[in-house]
Parts: structure tokens; sequence; C-alpha cells
């Protein structure tokens, strides 16, 4: 008895042990940034498991009471499922509004 509660012990501990994400390894290939200052941002990259994202802002109603910051960008990866899933997004005075073609459609 005392054997089995040991090796149930060594199979729950082997079972939870977190698992290595094929992600791990994955490498930057692409990296561009140009920070703009107060004005604004842009950057982009690319790493080599396929995943992209490029982001440019800018300030607007500069000096006022109005002052915000505009955000537009793209982010894309592979799914689990191998499909490739791509979303493009505004962030301003709006809120986020993302978009993508498996994302719902607001009514």
């Amino acid at each position: 008895m005392k054997s089995f509660i040991v090796f149930a012990l060594c199979v729950a501990v082997t079972l939870a042990a977190p698992q290595r994400s094929p992600d791990a390894d994955a490498q930057v290939l692409k990296y561009e940034a140009d920070n703009i200052g107060v004005d604004g941002y842009q950057f982009s990259y690319e790493t080599s498991n396929g995943i992209q994202q490029q982001e440019q802002a800018q300030l607007n109603n500069v000096g006022t009471e109005n002052e915000s910051i505009a955000v537009r960008g793209s982010y894309s990866y592979t799914g689990s499922d191998g499909v490739v899933y791509t979303v493009t997004y505004v962030a301003d005075e709006n809120g986020f509004q993302p978009q993508g073609a498996h994302l719902p459609k607001a009514v």
C-alpha cells in the first residue's frame, strides 16, 4: 500500500508540473521602434513562431483640455487550431475598438 501511495504521488507531481510551451524557444526576427517623444510613437516586431504586431500612436489636441492619444495597430498569431488570427484595433477617446474575422460584431 505504501508503494502505491508513493507511486500515485509521483504521477500526480509529474502531471502537475508546468509544461514547456512550444513558444518558449521563439526568437525575435524583427524589431523596429521609433519613440517620437511627446507627440507619439511607433513600433513593430515579428517572432519566429509567427507572432507579429505593429502599432503607432499620435497625440491629438496638444495643449488643450481635450488632449488625447490615438493608437492604431494590429497583431496576428497562429492559434492552437493552426488558424492565423489577425486583430486590427484603434484605441482613442472612444475606447478600445478591435476588429477581426473571429471576433463577434456589434449589432
